[in-house]
């Protein structure tokens, strides 16, 4: 059992491995991207992190038909891939500075990837989603904790361990909504071994809630103003169709309206 695990580890998706004769030195070209130490605008928005083609996972994948409607709930938000925004940012920050970590991110999980709306410390926009930590925190309820991710068997061998940016300690707070879905998680990262204290551990679960409450402001105000402009749309057929009228009575009647 690691951290506060609520649920059982062979719940948990992937264990990643690297081929024969290969090891960390591969991912050595990308070390420098995670080395900026605060929030990056100028990221390239389509880089991924590589993955070695002979790279095995091992994984116990949520059923189809569960993960796929975690999926659409995640899409309905329409997040995914957007400009960076102050007030997820400003969450990420105080994350980051509560729990004393040089990295923090609010990470979106999709069908392939961990896609980060907001980062402190790292610079890439997204990573594959077989060598998250965050897929395995979004199995969880509450808090998802490696205290050493080289000590723990599911993430020794991973690339983000064993390379940049050297997670060693990784604390995960699921985001679920309303719904009871896992979109993601507001998550620290430190390159040393290390736990959270109580009142830390209450912080980054407040955190949880606002970001939360972020997206559900942000999607209303979106669904607000497209109602808005189905309406307005609305209005202006109907008065197309009232002056259409008019027209025809002054020509068939001769009426003066």
């Amino acid at each position: 059992m690691v951290g506060n695990q609520k649920r059982r580890d062979d719940n948990a998706i992937g264990l990643v491995v690297f081929p024969t004769g290969k090891g960390p030195s591969a991912y050595s070209a990308y070390d420098s991207l995670f080395s900026q130490p605060a929030l990056e605008y100028d990221a390239q928005p389509n880089l991924r992190f590589p993955v070695g083609r002979s790279l095995e996972v091992v994984m116990a994948a949520a059923p189809p038909s569960i993960e796929a409607s975690r999926i659409a709930a995640l899409n309905r938000y329409a997040i995914l891939d957007t400009e960076p925004e102050q007030s997820f940012d400003d969450l990420v920050t105080l994350a980051a500075h509560i729990c004393k970590t040089p990295m923090a991110m609010l990470s979106l999980v999709d069908e392939h990837r961990q896609w980060f709306k907001s980062k402190v410390g790292v610079q890439v926009c997204e990573t594959p989603r077989e060598v998250s930590i965050c897929t395995h925190a979004i199995q969880q309820d509450d808090l998802f904790i490696v205290p050493d991710a080289r000590q723990d068997p599911r993430f020794r061998d991973n690339p983000l361990v064993v390379g940049e940016p050297r997670v060693r300690f990784y604390a995960g707070a699921p985001l679920i909504n309303e719904d009871g879905f896992a979109l993601g998680t507001l998550c620290v990262v430190d390159r040393e071994p290390r736990e959270l204290d109580e009142d830390q551990k209450n912080a980054l679960l407040s955190l949880r809630r606002l970001a939360l409450a972020q997206m559900e402001l942000r999607q209303n105000l979106r669904l607000l103003k497209d109602a808005l402009n189905d309406r307005t749309k609305e209005e202006h057929a109907r008065e197309l169709e009232v002056r259409q009228l008019e027209e025809k009575l002054i020509r068939v009647l001769g009426l003066k309206l």
